[in-house]
């Protein structure tokens, strides 16, 4: 019988708190048991493994991205709704460290399909509508868009730019607006 109070939600969120606290790459069964308070098997009613518990909360941090950046792009077009889709990646995972790591899980194609990634890709593809950005260059600068964004998230979480005084908003900014001349003067060859 499973144990009261414990549901598959309920143990999700923790481990996505437990993600922010002690990074995705710690979170486990074991862990999640610990904080609880419980044994490992009181969990496996509710979440099968490692990887299901992991692809839970991956799916979570997706929606609650996916939910950010939507309220971040409402009414904005152009150079601000770039700087606003940017901003909230980069402010999420200031927050939410273990979160955002999660949503870079590789989930499996039928839970990919699903999940709130495809909003994500939907949103940016609707900031690249407003540059007149056509296939195949609009997967090239989603793609671009991407790795940029979380590139620059990642270097500054392990601390790759604390070794300058230049401050990295000012980088930040810099690169939002290098961004959005680009795809401004952006012409196919």
């Amino acid at each position: 019988m499973a144990r009261a109070g414990l549901t598959t939600e309920r143990l999700i969120r923790a481990g996505a708190e437990l993600a922010d606290e002690v990074g995705f790459e710690h979170v486990t069964i074991s862990a999640l048991a610990r904080r609880f308070g419980v044994k490992v098997a009181s969990l496996y009613s509710h979440v099968k493994s490692s990887h299901d518990l992991k692809t839970g909360i991956a799916l979570l941090a997706l929606e609650e991205l996916a939910d950010r950046v939507a309220d971040a792009l409402a009414g904005r077009a152009g150079r601000d709704a770039l700087a606003a889709f940017a901003a909230a990646y980069r402010d999420y995972a200031r927050e939410h460290p273990g979160r955002y790591a999660a949503a870079r899980f590789r989930l499996d194609p039928e839970a990919a399909a699903a999940s709130a990634g495809v909003r994500h890709a939907q949103m940016t593809r609707a900031i690249l509508r407003g540059y007149d950005i056509a296939e195949p260059d609009q997967t090239h600068a989603v793609r671009m868009l991407g790795s940029v964004f979380h590139g620059y998230v990642d270097l500054e979480m392990s601390g790759g730019f604390s070794h300058t005084a230049v401050d990295p908003d000012e980088s930040w900014s810099w690169i939002v607006d290098s961004l959005d001349s680009m795809l401004r003067n952006r012409t196919t060859p």
